[in-house]
């Protein structure tokens, strides 16, 4: 059953099994993702999942693909302002986390409060502002960061006509991203978790250990083994970590530890 009417359904997937209350959370993917990566994670979850879906992807991929946050910060929130109304928490892995706390910020700004909490992944705190060129990247480059970062299947560098679709996808994607500013403004009132690999190339704890700054809520920082996608190898904690903090809405949550 959608979601929402007309255009506004394309813009989410709701994964089965969803319990008919509590907490619902919304799934931002990373660039170049779609909103099937959170399929996995979804199952592990008694929650009602909703994933984003980008333009440009799946069964999106013929409509125009959008190069700024703003703008596709601006499209999610108008399609999440006007969902059913629910307690519901974000959760954004890389580029999704900016999107995540962009939409998290427009909603505090239109109704005084943000969602109930902000799950931050693989992502430095806004104002930890790095120079990035993988866009300006050719394709040769662009396909060695994608090997590198990993969270894209291998057999995808193999077959030319897979790397056609999904190279224009992940670049505008990058562009997107490594060109945001963000503009300083008050900070969100929602508790945010920060979850970091231990080894990411592109996000240091301390990266991740900035989002303290962007709430006046708690603030959590977990850290995990692993790389930019650590969550593939540990989506049984990721989801513990999401049930214990989502338990309790709105209430106290504190911890800075390192999972095995």
């Amino acid at each position: 059953m959608p979601l929402l009417d007309g255009d506004d359904d394309l813009w989410l997937r709701r994964f089965d099994g969803a319990p008919p209350d509590g907490v619902r959370l919304v799934c931002f993917p990373h660039a170049g993702g779609s909103a099937s990566y959170w399929f996995t994670l979804s199952r592990l979850l008694r929650l009602e999942v909703v994933a984003v879906q980008y333009p440009g992807r799946q069964e999106r991929r013929r409509e125009p693909l959008i190069d700024t946050i703003t703008e596709l910060s601006d499209r999610v929130f108008e399609v999440i302002d006007r969902l059913p109304p629910r307690p519901t928490a974000f959760l954004g892995h890389s580029m999704g986390a900016v999107v995540a706390f962009e939409v998290a910020e427009r909603l505090t700004r239109a109704h005084g409060t943000g969602p109930e909490h902000l799950f931050v992944s693989g992502r430095r705190g806004p104002t930890v502002h790095r120079a990035g060129t993988v866009h300006l990247q050719d394709d040769t480059r662009l396909v060695a960061e994608l090997r590198g970062v990993g969270g894209t299947d291998p057999r995808f560098f193999d077959d030319p006509e897979l790397l056609e679709t999904i190279l224009p996808v992940t670049r505008n994607d990058y562009r997107a991203v490594e060109t945001h500013h963000w503009v300083p403004g008050p900070p969100l009132d929602c508790p945010i978790t920060a979850l970091v690999g231990d080894h990411d190339p592109q996000t240091s704890v301390d990266d991740a250990r900035a989002w303290s700054a962007h709430t006046t809520g708690e603030f959590g920082l977990r850290v995990f083994p692993g790389g930019h996608f650590y969550l593939d190898a540990h989506r049984p904690a990721v989801a513990e970590t999401i049930t214990v903090a989502l338990a309790g809405a709105r209430t106290p949550l504190t911890f800075e530890e390192a999972a095995s």
